[in-house]
């Protein structure tokens, strides 16, 4: 891959940059890094191009590793040869440069209901609040707790670890207590759902909300990897049961992710988009389906990888209805 800009001093600035995030994004991003890459990537279309280059450089010696002296005295030229793609009528350059639009929403304070597929929510503390569609959360930290409200729907809390200041969220009377963990916590008009991924929480009826008769037991203590159900309409414990990689999976599929496509071909993108969305995406032919794409977004961005498709050079987007976006070659 060349050079993306002609040596100067502002290009050397942004190779720097663009080789400084490569090797933090390989150590993993928080989410606040996270939204700041977004944004860089955003600001100049050099940077992904800075950024594509250096990620290819890394791959080749990630290749050349694989060579071991004892086999050959040369290593095989394949492990550094560059990848043929079949779409040749669009400049790969073109494609490189392009940054899609960033999907996260953050606010602070108060309440929010989300009416897009997802919402995350930095909190005060460190922690973090995703939001299924329609959920609703307030919170409420003091100085010995951190409070957070799930006035409805589904949401899944990442908490900062802070022994002084347990964290609690209130869902339907029943609180489920942690210190630093991550869990799911669901909603419903008859039961209140919590699945615990890292760590354990304390599950148990607020006491204001208990029946007399559960107000004084002992929180219900679940641990990664479990599921509890708290029926709100019987009296009755906690139901607690196990739940496999799988049920997770499931259970949590609702969540956006940050797919990066390196090289890819569109096809691949677009069958994981389809995968998260009721929006689909439909290839108009085999040629543009090969098409090598090189972009970082969310899952559930499907506006911005409609418009990212419509800037590339060659390729219109025509809509379909709510639910179809089709993608084909400009005439």
């Amino acid at each position: 891959m060349k050079r993306p800009e002609p040596i100067a001093r502002q290009a050397d600035r942004r190779s720097k940059e663009a080789a400084e995030w490569l090797a933090r994004r390989d150590r993993g991003l928080s989410a606040a890094e996270q939204d700041e890459f977004l944004l860089w990537l955003a600001a100049d279309p050099r940077h992904g191009e800075w950024f594509a280059l250096h990620r290819a450089v890394v791959a080749d010696f990630t290749a050349l590793a694989q060579w071991r002296p004892e086999h050959s005295d040369e290593p095989n030229p394949d492990l550094l040869a560059p990848q043929r793609h079949r779409a040749r009528w669009l400049a790969p350059a073109g494609l490189v440069a392009a940054v899609l639009a960033i999907g996260f929403a953050l606010w602070h304070g108060g309440s929010h209901s989300s009416g897009a597929p997802l919402a995350r929510r930095l909190l005060e503390d460190g922690s973090s609040v995703e939001l299924n569609r329609g959920a609703v959360v307030r919170d409420a930290f003091t100085a010995k707790e951190r409070r957070v409200e799930l006035v409805s729907g589904e949401a899944y809390f990442s908490v900062a670890k802070n022994p002084q200041r347990p964290f609690i969220v209130r869902a339907g009377g029943v609180d489920v207590r942690a210190v630093g963990t991550a869990f799911s916590v669901r909603l419903d008009p008859g039961k209140v759902e919590v699945l615990v991924t890292e760590g354990r929480v304390g599950v148990r009826y607020e006491k204001d909300h208990a029946p007399a008769t559960l107000a004084a037991d002992p929180a219900t203590l679940v641990d990664a990897g479990q599921k509890a159900t708290v029926s709100l309409t019987t009296i009755a414990p906690p139901q607690v049961i196990a739940a496999t990689p799988a049920q997770i999976s499931r259970h949590l599929a609702w969540q956006a992710q940050l797919l990066d496509f390196s090289s890819a071909p569109l096809a691949v993108a677009v069958a994981e988009f389809n995968r998260h969305n009721h929006i689909q995406f439909e290839l108009a032919d085999t040629e543009i389906a090969a098409m090598p794409i090189v972009a970082s977004i969310r899952s559930d961005n499907v506006e911005g990888f409609a418009q990212f498709l419509a800037g590339a050079p060659g390729v219109q987007i025509e809509r379909r209805g709510d639910d179809t976006i089709m993608v084909r070659r400009k005439r």
